[in-house]
C-alpha cells in the first residue's frame, strides 16, 4: 500500500487539509476472499504434525481476515481422492469477482526432470493439471506451493492477474522445505508489517518468510536447500529475496523492471480497518493508480524534473480522491475544472 506514512509528506506538500474515508469497516460477503489449503501426503508422522500446524495458522489467518476457509487432506480418507476433492472445490469457486482465491499447497513435492508433482494421498497433482483447472478464473488467484521441488509450478502457472509463490527456485531442490512454516507464521505476525501500515501484504509475508528461512540455515550451519520465488507480473521468471533491501528492489539491479512484488504488496489476507472501508471499486482504482505511480518512479531519469513532478502531482491527487482526502490546491481551482 503506497499511501502510508512514507507518502503522507508528499500529499501534505500538495495542500492536504483532512482525511475522511467513508465505509462500514466490514467486508461484504461478495468481497470475501477464499482460502483453500491442501495438505499433501505427510510421509512421516513428524511431517504430518508440522503440516497440520501450518494449515491451522492459515485457518486462523483466514478467520481474522473474514475469508472463507476450506481444507483438504486432513483427517480420514474419503471415498474420493484428495485430488478429486481439490478439483471439486475449485469447480465451486466463482470464476470472476474482486475477491482473491488463495490456493495453498502444504507438503512434499517431486520432480523427474520434466514435470513437477505435489504429493497427495492417492494420485499426485501435476502443475499442468492445476494450470488447466485454474484457466477459467478471471478473479485474482494466488497460488502458494510450499513443497520441495516446487519451482516448475511457477513457470507453468504464471499468468496475468495471478500471483505464484514457490518454496524452491528449482525442481532439483528436493529436500524438505521449511519456508511454508515461516510464511504461515508471518501472516499474523505484526513484525512482518514492514511498512507499518497496519496490515501485512503477501509481499511482506513472503519477504519475512524468506529471511527467516535463510536465518534458520545460517544459524544451524547448514547449506540452504530451498530458495523461494515470487511471481506477480506473469513473466514466468520469479524473483528471489536477494533482489530486495527491505521492501525495495536493490538499486541498479539488472532488469529491475521485471522484479516482482508490486502487485503482491497490494494483496492482504487480513486487511487493516482502513483497508476494509474501501469499496471494491475504490480498491481497484487505488491499486491501478499505485502501479502507475511505481512505473512513473522507475521512469524518473527519462523525464524532465518539471514533467516528472507534474505527473506525480496528478497521480497523488487522484489517490487522495480515492481515500476521500481533500486538498487545498484542488479546492482553490475554478469551478469549471473541478470534477463533480
Amino acid at each position: 500500500m503506497i499511501l502510508n506514512l512514507a507518502t503522507l509528506p508528499l500529499l501534505f506538500s500538495l495542500g492536504i487539509e483532512a482525511v475522511s474515508t467513508s465505509g462500514t469497516g466490514t467486508i461484504a460477503a461478495a468481497e470475501r476472499a477464499s482460502v483453500l489449503v491442501v495438505v499433501g501426503a505427510e510421509g512421516t508422522a513428524e511431517y504430518g504434525r508440522e503440516f497440520r500446524r501450518w494449515s491451522d495458522r492459515w485457518r486462523n489467518a483466514a478467520a481474522k481476515g473474514n475469508a472463507r476457509f476450506h481444507r483438504i487432506g486432513i483427517g480420514a480418507l474419503h471415498e474420493t481422492t484428495d485430488r478429486h476433492r481439490l478439483f471439486e472445490r475449485l469447480d465451486k469457486e466463482p470464476a470472476t469477482g474482486p475477491n482473491p482465491l488463495w490456493l495453498v499447497l502444504i507438503g512434499h513435492g517431486t520432480f523427474d526432470g520434466r514435470s513437477a508433482r505435489f504429493n497427495l494421498r492417492g494420485p499426485d497433482l501435476t502443475a499442468a493439471e492445476l494450470k488447466t483447472k485454474l484457466s477459467r478464473f478471471r478473479r485474482p488467484v494466488i497460488v502458494i506451493n510450499c513443497a520441495s521441488a516446487s519451482a516448475p509450478f511457477l513457470r507453468t502457472l504464471s499468468a496475468k492477474n495471478r500471483i505464484v509463490v514457490t518454496a524452491c527456485k528449482s525442481g532439483y531442490e528436493q529436500n524438505y522445505a521449511r519456508f511454508g512454516g515461516f510464511l504461515a507464521a508471518a501472516l499474523t505476525d505484526p513484525a512482518a508489517d514492514l511498512d507499518r501500515d497496519g496490515q501485512t501484504s503477501l509481499k511482506e509475508a513472503w519477504l519475512t518468510a524468506c529471511r527467516r528461512t535463510q536465518a534458520f540455515y545460517r544459524e544451524e550451519g547448514r547449506l540452504a536447500t530451498e530458495h523461494a520465488l515470487l511471481d506477480d507480473n506473469g513473466d514466468r521468471l520469479g524473483t528471489p529475496v536477494s533482489a530486495f533491501v527491505g521492501l525495495r528492489p536493490v538499486e541498479n539491479t539488472v532488469g529491475s523492471d521485471a522484479i516482482d512484488g508490486d502487485r503482491a504488496h497490494q494483496i492482504h489476507l487480513i486487511p487493516s480497518p482502513e483497508e476494509r472501508k474501501l469499496s471494491p471499486g475504490q480498491r481497484r482504482q487505488r491499486d491501478e493508480l499505485e502501479l502507475t505511480l511505481i512505473a512513473l518512479r522507475k521512469r524518473k531519469s527519462e523525464l524532465s524534473e518539471k514533467e516528472y513532478y507534474a505527473r506525480l502531482e496528478s497521480l497523488l491527487l487522484k489517490l487522495a480522491a480515492v481515500y476521500g482526502i481533500r486538498t487545498a490546491a484542488w479546492a482553490k481551482r475554478p469551478k469549471r475544472t473541478r470534477q463533480r
